[in-house]
């Protein structure tokens, strides 16, 4: 009786080991440069807002502008994706936000720089929930929370990678009658036109796409994972879907991370420049908080999968991202605020890598495509709210202390609501729409 049992135990090894050696790390590479092209113009600001006149204020609102178009456009993308299938609308929105960033090299500007900032958001809208979507169709449920870990470890890898291309970028100012932040831009388009390429051609829809699996793999996987290509919704129920109470907290705690995660990343070559340290210098010391972010947070991932738990980890990222801004904004410019942004920072950015699997445990299978969207769409206007809160309170006060304590109120707040999901025991979708 035990034979069939550990034949079927041997089957899922052998096909969930092929797909996680392949489709993991080929979408952290794709989340690794969408960072690098999210969040390039913070290191192109160290010299851009001088040669563009744009004050920090100004450099907030294009920053922020993105978020935006991105809420904008957020649900109707993936709802198109649903539909259209992830290949083909993964591609197009890679070789479009490839485009734009190339774009941002002519900005001249306050005014084209807003509207570029704005469009790229709009090509972006929908790209990280398009991932998390893609992995409900290819991992079960109990392999999903180690699937997005891996995808969104990328992102301070990403921050990190952006500052050390600083450095030799920067230093091609005036190289073919461009500056060295043009330069920036331009280089970094190229990784987002080329994966966009190579997804289109060969990204696999599904389980039956992919050539890499045996038929029985296969029909062990199709079974296995969530297919919701195959559950098509009205599209009133994806709109209740969207306005529904567990996809409404899920949003405000994601929201109160996203304010405080692109209130530091946005702005944190220019705090450095602020404490006096040069281009160069900043390049590389920005680059410390992230990679011991990607270090924590697989740590914390580490930790969220041994025991199993989401909830806990979730709270608890955030409030160790709130005292460790509250800590730096005490400190004042110093080596010991470096150290405590970077303590926050792995809680930002552990936080993601456990509260995305909770989506999937509250939400049903035929709406998430849109609940997905409408998570990241609403928290991602945290990525406007806390850069202008930065801009704001750095044009009014002359310095950044305030700011960050202002971002730990953020990240307090989303442990606050974190809380709150956690004691309404939202674990089990419920029966309808969500």
């Amino acid at each position: 009786m035990s034979a069939p049992d550990t034949s079927a135990a041997a089957l899922e090894r052998r096909t969930m080991a092929k797909v996680m050696w392949r489709l993991p790390a080929l979408m952290a590479l794709m989340f690794l440069v969408n960072n690098i092209d999210r969040v390039n113009v913070s290191f192109a600001a160290l010299t851009m807002n001088r040669d563009l006149g744009l004050s920090p204020l100004a450099y907030a609102w294009g920053a922020g502008i993105f978020f935006w178009a991105y809420f904008a456009f957020e649900v109707p993308s993936n709802v198109i994706l649903a539909r259209m299938g992830a290949r083909r609308w993964i591609a197009r929105i890679m070789i479009s936000w490839g485009l734009v960033s190339g774009a941002m090299a002519l900005v001249t500007g306050q005014t084209s720089f807003l509207i570029l900032r704005f469009l790229l958001g709009a090509a972006e809208a929908g790209f990280i929930p398009g991932l998390l979507y893609y992995i409900t169709r290819w991992f079960p449920q109990r392999y999903r929370a180690r699937a997005t870990a891996i995808f969104f470890l990328s992102a301070p890898v990403g921050n990190a990678v952006a500052g050390l291309l600083a450095v030799p970028l920067l230093s091609l100012d005036g190289w073919l009658g461009l500056a060295g932040w043009q330069w920036m831009f331009v280089a970094e388009a190229i990784p987002a036109l080329a994966l966009g390429a190579w997804v289109l051609f060969r990204l696999p829809e599904r389980p039956r796409d992919a050539k890499w699996l045996t038929r029985e793999e296969c029909a062990w996987l199709e079974g296995a994972a969530d297919q919701q290509v195959a559950k098509h919704p009205p599209a009133l129920e994806q709109v209740k879907a969207v306005f529904n109470r567990r996809v409404g907290l899920l949003s405000l705690a994601y929201f109160g991370r996203n304010c405080a995660m692109y209130g530091v990343s946005l702005f944190l070559p220019l705090m450095l420049q602020a404490a006096g340290l040069s281009n160069a210098q900043v390049s590389y010391v920005a680059t410390i908080p992230f990679l011991i972010a990607g270090l924590g947070a697989v740590a914390w991932a580490a930790s969220s999968d041994r025991f199993s738990e989401r909830h806990g980890h979730t709270i608890g990222a955030m409030v160790l991202a709130a005292c460790g801004l509250a800590l730096a904004a005490a400190l004042g410019p110093s080596w010991g605020a470096l150290i405590a942004v970077s303590l926050a920072a792995v809680g930002l950015y552990g936080q993601a890598v456990t509260f995305w699997s909770l989506p999937p445990m509250m939400l049903n299978a035929g709406t998430i495509a849109a609940g997905l969207a409408a998570i990241n769409a609403v928290g991602n206007l945290g990525g406007f709210i806390g850069p202008y809160v930065v801009g704001k309170a750095a044009t009014d006060t002359g310095n950044y202390g305030m700011a960050l304590y202002l971002l730990a109120g953020a990240a307090a707040a989303s442990a606050l609501v974190s809380l709150v999901i956690w004691r309404l025991k939202w674990d089990r979708p419920a029966q309808g729409v969500i």
